[in-house]
């Protein structure tokens, strides 16, 4: 190993003489670009450097007068880290929980193989929060999604008697559930696929909120069909909100073939849509769900498995596990991000708020008709869609967003994503709403 020496910290953090609070937004790129992966592409000119409250960063761009050098500026968070902070920056009760625990409780980490108080703590809550009789922790949200596609294999095979090796899972198309092998297996996504084949065998698609095909799909190969996996919106392909009935039918198509209704809650859940969970929106309750993103409060990464005592119980000692997967630390996190949900009334404050940004957008849309497509939303989950032309381009309104103090992200070429923290207050929702505005009118 080459000479190493790490000292000092925040902007003092410094790295075998290099200081970090020295480097400029374009260092911090050319570090990036020489020393780590190549699979983001991060918004240019722009280094986060602090948080200055539950929604706003502190940003450093490059000087103007001065390449050499940086400025700082406020930027309006209007993505919550795909709505992992939902309970916004810094929440003061989920980080004075956690101070409490490393200072006077000093119980970081065991392994599952030992019990610790916490985890009692955490399953009580979840189970409660999310009404489902049992809890299993994991770490990132794309973990939850590929436990749950385990278990419904494990439950078609061992309770449902598909014959072995003839297992299905069904999914939608248009679908994000993550970025591992069976999570891009499950994608029609051709750029998260391109050679990372061969691909995990048993997986189907159908169009997203149509029920004949899922219908026809169930009558053709029900018998071998362990689950329907989907988001109850989905997110990454533009907030794409079904049919207000889509899900009261889906559920009882799967009651009718014996199959389970596994949702994808990560992005969804915590209070975002303005329901606890989104699946609450449609009136559904799922056989199986996993959570994430705000599940950890924004300060550590916690997921989990939720589910009936019959569909859960198909896991033994040994057939799964997890290092960090509900450690004490992040079953006190957990715990309180829970709580933060509870008592703050994230879900009420996202629906109130969320009426706002969607008001707000739709009156934008009406006075630029040539150029937004569409708007669409449920709670503080809200997206808008412009026209497929070459001038409406999302990258380039994200960039303007952020000339315009606001922090936003396209997804996909045409339609730009807002998810801010569900704590944000009226006057930021019109900051938001008047930047998007400003920076519509220039396209």
């Amino acid at each position: 190993m080459s000479e190493l020496l790490i000292n000092g910290y925040g902007d003092d953090l410094t790295v075998n003489g290099t200081r970090i609070g020295d480097l400029t937004p374009l260092e911090h790129e050319k570090i990036e670009n020489e020393r780590g992966g190549q699979n983001y592409a991060p918004l240019e000119n722009v280094v986060i450097s602090k948080v200055k409250d539950s929604s706003t960063l502190i940003a450093r761009k490059p000087d103007p007068d001065d390449i050499s050098k940086y400025v700082e500026s406020e930027i309006l968070d209007g993505l919550c880290c795909y709505s992992a902070v939902n309970q916004g920056q810094l929440n003061k009760t989920i980080v004075d929980a956690v101070i409490h625990h490393l200072d006077q409780e000093k119980l970081p980490t065991v392994p599952r193989s030992i019990r610790h108080k916490y985890m009692s703590a955490f399953l009580l809550s979840a189970t409660a929060a999310t009404g489902m009789d049992r809890v299993i922790p994991k770490v990132a949200g794309v973990e939850s999604w590929e436990l749950s596609f385990k278990i419904c294999r494990r439950w078609g095979y061992e309770v449902k008697g598909i014959p072995e090796g003839k297992g299905v899972i069904v999914g939608a198309t248009g679908n994000f559930h993550g970025r591992s092998l069976a999570a891009v297996s499950f994608s029609d996504d051709p750029e998260a696929k391109e050679n990372f084949g061969p691909f995990v065998p048993g997986i189907e698609l159908v169009p997203y909120n149509n029920i004949d095909a899922l219908e026809y799909l169930f009558e053709q190969k029900g018998d071998h069909i362990a689950a329907f996996m989907v988001e109850p919106i989905q997110g990454e392909a533009g907030v794409i909100v079904p049919d207000d009935d889509y899900f009261l039918k889906v559920s009882r198509l799967c009651k009718k073939y014996n199959i389970l209704l596994s949702m994808d809650e990560v992005q969804t859940g915590f209070g975002r849509t303005g329901e606890n969970f989104a699946h609450q929106l449609f009136g559904v309750k799922p056989d199986i769900m996993g959570c994430g993103k705000a599940a950890g409060g924004g300060i550590l990464p916690v997921s989990f498995v939720a589910g009936r005592d019959d569909v859960l119980s198909v896991l033994t000692p040994g057939s799964e596990g997890s290092t960090f997967g509900g450690y004490p630390l992040a079953s006190v996190v957990g715990t309180y991000a829970i709580k933060v949900m509870v008592d703050a009334g994230l879900a009420k404050n996202a629906k109130i708020k969320g009426e706002q940004l969607m008001k707000n957008l739709n009156n934008i849309k009406d006075q630029f008709p040539d150029k937004i497509k569409e708007v669409r939303g449920k709670g503080l989950l809200t997206a808008f869609e412009m026209f497929n032309e070459k001038r409406l381009d999302g990258h380039k309104v994200s960039v303007g967003l952020l000339d315009h103090g606001v922090y936003a992200k396209e997804t996909h070429h045409t339609t730009v994503r807002l998810a801010p923290a569900l704590t944000i207050k009226t006057e930021q929702i019109n900051q938001l709403s008047d930047a998007v505005k400003e920076v519509i009118s220039s396209l």
